[in-house]
């Protein structure tokens, strides 16, 4: 049973941004911490990637734990019509999985941080450096 009523549902689940979200921003901050200059929500690009780093060949996308269902605590599923949210979590899990296929084909490298990566600021700093070779 939710503790919303179907009205109030809707207009919290209206408000979620799709851009320029509060945990990509983090991100962005983190990377312009690290002297990495990007490019943002290039729709020439399959699955339109949250950061782009063009002289890196790299994009990054930051999503949300729920609406991309990553296996951690913050990407369960309700338990209220699963019906609905079962396909279409899984459906937005396929996507991405196609995005970021076909974003390796043309040359990219890709990288996806998970919102629930943002509690520890320290590894995420760590994965960024890894990943982009910032020693």
């Amino acid at each position: 049973m939710d503790r919303l009523s179907i009205d109030a549902r809707r207009r919290l689940m209206q408000a979620v941004k799709a851009k320029n979200t509060t945990p990509e921003i983090a991100v962005r901050s983190m990377l312009h911490r690290l002297g990495c200059r990007f490019r943002l929500h290039r729709s020439d690009l399959p699955g339109t990637p949250d950061i782009v780093l063009p002289g890196r060949g790299c994009v990054v996308f930051v999503n949300g734990c729920f609406w991309h269902g990553h296996r951690c605590r913050y990407g369960r599923l309700p338990t209220s019509r699963t019906d609905y949210w079962t396909p279409k979590i899984e459906a937005n899990r396929d996507r991405d999985r196609r995005k970021r296929a076909e974003l390796r084909v043309i040359g990219w490298r890709v990288l996806t941080v998970w919102q629930c990566e943002l509690r520890k600021p320290e590894r995420l700093e760590s994965k960024l450096r890894s990943f982009f070779g910032l020693g």
